[in-house]
């Protein structure tokens, strides 16, 4: 890849990287350091990379360098003190965006990752496969059971409108 591809891949996805890793993880600074950092392996590898590969190299980058960002932070909060929260649920939404984002945040990170990756980049299976580093059948099912529990969640549209 040469100098121009790269930075014509920075111009077309910097923005979809980003939108996707802040869906994820909801920490814009976060976000952007994992977008940052996976630019950065690009450009390191960017002799090895073909221009036709780069979105989906800068995909997978982003994700497992996501997907490490969490499990370090995972381990760091243990040694923390323990909160105690307490979860409640209000019902009473007119903002269906704000349902469905809430929907989201509870699913389990695989499933959001490829539902994510499906429903709002468009991803192919074959594609969120690679990326996740998964098979083909075990995206579908994940998608599949992110979408079975988002229509249990938000249960009929006419009460959530």
């Amino acid at each position: 890849m040469t100098v121009n591809e790269y930075n014509q891949c920075v111009e077309e996805f910097s923005d979809s990287v980003y939108r996707f890793i802040l869906k994820n993880i909801k920490n814009e600074e976060k976000a952007k350091d994992t977008v940052q950092d996976s630019f950065e392996k690009m450009w390191v590898k960017a002799k090895e990379i073909s221009f036709e590969k780069a979105k989906s190299y800068l995909f997978t980058t982003a994700y497992r360098t996501m997907i490490d960002s969490i499990r370090k932070d995972s381990r760091q909060s243990l040694m923390e003190p323990a909160h105690e929260n307490i979860l409640t649920c209000n019902n009473d939404y007119s903002d269906l965006k704000e349902v469905i984002d809430e929907a989201v945040d509870k699913l389990p990170e695989i499933q959001r990752s490829a539902l994510l990756l499906r429903d709002y980049e468009g991803y192919s299976y074959e594609e969120i496969g690679q990326i996740t580093s998964l098979s083909e059948s075990q995206v579908k099912v994940y998608i599949f059971r992110a979408r079975a529990f988002l229509k249990n969640y938000i249960g009929s549209l006419e009460t959530v409108i």
